[in-house]
């Protein structure tokens, strides 16, 4: 993805009040490999991933932009009933905190090298903005870009006299090429920065362009991304996007590391001796390594064991009772009746221990 020939680019995805994760990762970039941030080609944004970038390319402090978010969570969270209170306005205090904080000549410092991404409200089709021709107009397309309809307010921003709405509801993860992108998401799921689950559900889904794990960890994460969390929560998740920034770098790093030596030892592994002693150790070997192999799976399974015997219970039960349906044609219907209620308790008992696991964050 980092290709010195062909260049490399960097894309934040949408994600609401959890945008400080984009600030810890663009802080650990600038420790460890200011070199990414400097020479990329491009920047692509969606809703707050645009608002992130664009301040950064403005030369906006991270100290700066943290302060802004949680000046907006503490706003939102000091009124009654949150972000649907009457006094509270997310544009309003976006607008005013662009406004005051974006240096004038920002539409130089971004034209062609940052693509916002917009969804445009007549066809419902994504557009991506570069050329800016003034400090208005980059405000008028982040307004754009971070606006939910019916969350934000009812009628949609203009950008050059066109509607249009939040750009994650098109496309949440823009980009041109994939093979030369960073991405970077605070959800778990397949960016290359992004949180990484210790689970043995692999079970993704692709939400405007952004594949996403399907775990209790990201029902948490956008519901905060729409409600804003609790200060010690922002604090976290850019603690978070740091480390998860650290660990990128390092595994690119060891990446580069063993295709340096690739070419001497693939000649040496392909020397034909070397060949013919590694299968002749090999019923030695191979039991050992396959031993190793296991016993590390069962570790990484030590902490989804009961949610998977429990999962495999409740399908069991469902199996039987379809069986048993199907074998006793005599008692058909009070066979519908168990397996209902068989298909119904598994599906409250999920749903009660989301629930605890919610309050409990």
């Amino acid at each position: 993805m980092c290709d010195p020939e062909r260049g490399w680019s960097l894309s934040f995805s949408g994600c609401g009040f959890l945008a400080s994760y984009h600030i810890g990762v663009t802080c650990c970039l600038s420790d460890r490999a200011p070199r990414l941030l400097r020479d990329a080609r491009m920047f692509f944004g969606a809703s707050s991933g645009a608002l992130h970038c664009v301040a950064f390319l403005a030369g906006m402090s991270p100290h700066l932009s943290l302060q802004i978010i949680m000046d907006l969570c503490r706003s939102a969270r000091s009124r009654n009933i949150g972000i649907f209170h009457p006094s509270f306005s997310a544009g309003r205090s976006i607008r005013e905190n662009l406004h005051r904080h974006l240096p004038a000549n920002v539409h130089q410092l971004i034209s062609g090298k940052m693509f916002i991404s917009l969804t445009r409200v007549s066809d419902g089709e994504n557009v991506l903005v570069s050329d800016f021709q003034s400090k208005d107009e980059v405000v008028d397309a982040l307004l754009c870009s971070s606006f939910i309809p019916f969350y934000v307010g009812l009628i949609p921003p203009s950008f050059r006299g066109v509607r249009y709405v939040d750009g994650g509801v098109s496309n949440n993860m823009p980009f041109f090429d994939a093979k030369t992108t960073i991405t970077v998401s605070p959800f778990y799921g397949e960016c290359d920065i992004c949180p990484k689950a210790l689970s043995t559900n692999f079970l993704y889904m692709d939400f405007t362009k952004l594949s996403v794990r399907l775990c209790s960890e990201n029902v948490y994460l956008m519901l905060r991304a729409l409600f804003p969390p609790d200060l010690k929560v922002l604090g976290a998740l850019c603690l978070q996007g740091y480390l998860d920034a650290v660990r990128f770098l390092e595994e690119k790093a060891l990446s580069e590391a063993v295709k340096h030596r690739d070419g001497y030892m693939s000649k040496i592994c392909n020397f034909l001796p070397i060949k013919v002693m590694s299968y002749v150790m090999l019923p030695c070997t191979l039991p050992v390594e396959y031993t190793i192999a296991v016993i590390q799976r069962i570790v990484t399974w030590l902490p989804d064991i009961p949610d998977d015997i429990q999962w495999l219970q409740q399908m069991t039960s469902q199996i039987c009772s379809r069986v048993m349906t199907r074998l006793l044609p005599t008692s058909s219907l009070n066979g519908d009746k168990q397996e209902t209620a068989t298909c119904l308790l598994p599906g409250c008992g999920n749903l009660l221990a989301g629930t605890v696991e919610w309050d409990s964050r």
